[in-house]
């Protein structure tokens, strides 16, 4: 098997030295995402629904990059600042799924790159 490296305009480019996902496979990794905007630049987080928005078409322009879309999701793991925001988010998060919805982790963490609130990473199947 060999590493695919996967990279989309429609996606934030990454803001250190990682790559938007890799393949490897049949598997997709793809890196956590944040609601960085990828045709400004800037963060979309005017709310919390706007910021997991973001993050969810990000990861959706990865996804599809490699030929790919929500329904391949095995698993994900989302990152909060804080816990109370759960219900929030977890309602944006549920609305790109149909209901086979993949295995997942939530976390509290104590702050995510560009003090944003949500970050979400991803795996995905073929």
């Amino acid at each position: 098997m060999t590493k695919t490296i996967i990279r989309t305009d429609q996606a934030p480019a990454p803001i250190g030295p990682y790559n938007q996902a890799v393949g490897y496979g049949d598997v997709l990794y793809i890196s956590g995402q944040i609601c960085i905007d990828p045709v400004t630049n800037q963060l979309s987080n005017t709310t919390l629904a706007a910021e997991t928005h973001q993050v969810m078409k990000n990861l959706q322009a990865i996804l599809k990059a490699a030929g790919r879309d929500f329904s391949h999701v095995l698993k994900t793991t989302i990152f909060l600042t804080d816990m109370n925001q759960f219900a929030a988010v977890n309602e944006v998060y549920g609305s790109y799924f149909t209901g086979d919805y993949p295995a997942r982790e939530t976390v509290q963490v104590s702050a995510l790159p560009k003090f944003v609130n949500v970050e979400i990473s991803m795996i995905a199947g073929k």
